[in-house]
């Protein structure tokens, strides 16, 4: 990623590294590998109105070992858009989990607060409704 976090002021990351940045976070929801993912020291992440995420540090760890995520197998369909300092993000989890032939789903909604100042995720709105699809594998 271009983004240098102890950039100089003046210089901006781009629409296409935030976009990256919030793309690489979506990565590590299934890969389980976070070290790239340019999480902010102070980030906090809320899944459905909880806080779920306390630092960068705790949602690397997590990404990396928690088994909250674990169950997912991929995200596909990903979506941006930028507003200001806010990458939105739609996408699909598809889980491991079958259910009479069909899997476990969600439609996931995401805002991400990356400011163009430093390129660093500093906070994390999820929303999502799980639901049951045919498996297509």
């Amino acid at each position: 990623m271009a983004s240098n976090p102890d950039s100089s002021a003046g210089s901006e990351v781009s629409d296409a590294d935030r976009i990256a940045a919030a793309d690489a976070y979506i990565d590590a929801l299934a890969s389980h590998r976070a070290d790239a993912v340019p999480f902010a020291p102070g980030c906090v992440r809320v899944e459905q109105g909880v806080k779920t995420g306390f630092s960068g540090d705790h949602l690397r760890r997590s990404l990396n070992n928690g088994p909250q995520y674990r169950i997912i197998a991929a995200t596909t369909d990903r979506k941006f858009t930028v507003d200001g300092d806010h990458v939105h993000a739609t996408f699909t989890v598809v889980t491991k989990a079958k259910i009479a032939g069909r899997r476990v789903v969600a439609p996931v909604r995401e805002t991400f607060l990356i400011p163009a100042a430093d390129g660093r995720i500093h906070h994390i709105r999820a929303r999502f409704s799980p639901a049951i699809r045919r498996d297509q594998t």
